[in-house]
C-alpha cells in the first residue's frame, strides 16, 4: 500500500466517528486504532504512525470517563513482532518472566510469542515499569499488538 493511502485512511479515521479500521490486503494488511497506531504487516517490518485521538465536541462534553487514550498517555507498548500465540511463562508450570508492576530493563525477556512450532522470546526494547499486562495467557496476538503497556523511566 503506497504512502498516499496510508495517509487518506488515517485522515478518513481522523475525521469520523471510527475507533478502528481494518483493511486486508493480499500482500499487506493495514489496523488503524484512533488514539493508536498504523500497523502494516506481512513482514516484522511496519511502519508506525501516530494517530490523534480528535473528539467531536458533542461527544466530548458527554465522556466523563477516562478514554483508554488518556489512560495510555505517556505509556510505551511491547509489541509483538510477529502473528502467533502468547506465552507469559516458559512452560505452565513455571512462573510468568514478568508481573504488573515489576520493574523490566532493556534486554530483559517479557514473554513468549510461540510462531510455526518456534518458541520466541521476546525481550523489552525499554526500562521502566509494567502498568498493564494487555494480552492473556495462550491466546493469539497480531504483528504490532501491544502484549505489554510500560511506564518508562
Amino acid at each position: 500500500m503506497d504512502k498516499r493511502k496510508l495517509e487518506e485512511l488515517i485522515r478518513l479515521v481522523e475525521d469520523s466517528d471510527i475507533q478502528e479500521l481494518h483493511v486486508s490486503g493480499f500482500l499487506s494488511s493495514v489496523k488503524i486504532i484512533k488514539g493508536g497506531t498504523l500497523v502494516t504487516a506481512p513482514t516484522a517490518v511496519g511502519v508506525a504512525a501516530h494517530v490523534p485521538q480528535t473528539a467531536h465536541p458533542a461527544t466530548a462534553a458527554a465522556e466523563a470517563t477516562e478514554t483508554p487514550a488518556e489512560r495510555d498517555s505517556g505509556l510505551v507498548p511491547i509489541v509483538s513482532p510477529m502473528v502467533g500465540t502468547f506465552y507469559a511463562a516458559s512452560s505452565p508450570e513455571q512462573p510468568p518472566y514478568v508481573k504488573q508492576g515489576d520493574r523490566i530493563s532493556v534486554g530483559q525477556v517479557v514473554c513468549i510469542v510461540e510462531a510455526m512450532k518456534l518458541m520466541n522470546e521476546i525481550e523489552s526494547e525499554v526500562s521502566g515499569t509494567i502498568v498493564r499486562i494487555v494480552k492473556e495467557n495462550a491466546k493469539p496476538v497480531e504483528f504490532g499488538e501491544a502484549m505489554f503497556m510500560i511506564q518508562p523511566d
